[in-house]
């Protein structure tokens, strides 16, 4: 049986991973002004993450995207935190324990590249990824650190790493 892989963004992922992350944030019902469906980014992923200390993933199925995740520093932000950004999965990847195989990639990133601390933003009702947010020793937070414009966004999280 074939097994998803978790790889770097490529140029020709753009498309896809930008359909999988809009189709998640539909399913959730998540507001389009506020969050990641909003992004200008969210067409040029693999341009977005040319940068130093930034990277993003996708998770790949028999030839079709069905996930990712990234890292890179925290917008409006003069402390040395990361956050993790725009990890969303359709439900076919959810339940195989790829959002902890994704977030320890992702924090081993934040640890090479020397980050103190990662940092998020969710919804109040995703549960299942507060809960697996949680057993990866992300804590509750008072607010928002930084400004990533999406305001919309009420629960925070934050890791030391």
């Amino acid at each position: 049986m074939k097994k998803p892989i978790i790889r770097p963004i490529l140029k020709k992922d753009n498309h896809h991973i930008a359909s999988v992350i809009r189709k998640v944030l539909i399913d959730f019902r998540v507001p389009k002004v506020g969050t990641a469906y909003a992004d200008k980014a969210l067409d040029a992923l693999y341009e977005t993450y040319q940068k130093p200390r930034a990277i993003y993933f996708v998770i790949e199925f028999d030839g079709h995207i069905i996930g990712g995740g990234g890292i890179a520093k925290l917008d409006n932000c003069e402390e040395n935190i990361c956050e993790l950004q725009k990890m969303y999965f359709l439900e076919e990847a959810r339940g195989l324990g790829l959002g902890v195989e994704m977030i320890n990639i992702c924090i081993q990133k934040a640890k090479s590249f020397m980050f103190e601390s990662c940092y998020l933003e969710t919804m109040t009702y995703m549960k299942a990824a507060q809960k697996l947010y949680l057993k990866n020793d992300f804590k509750y937070i008072d607010g928002p650190i930084g400004y990533t414009g999406h305001y919309s966004c009420p629960v925070h999280m934050l890791k030391k790493i």
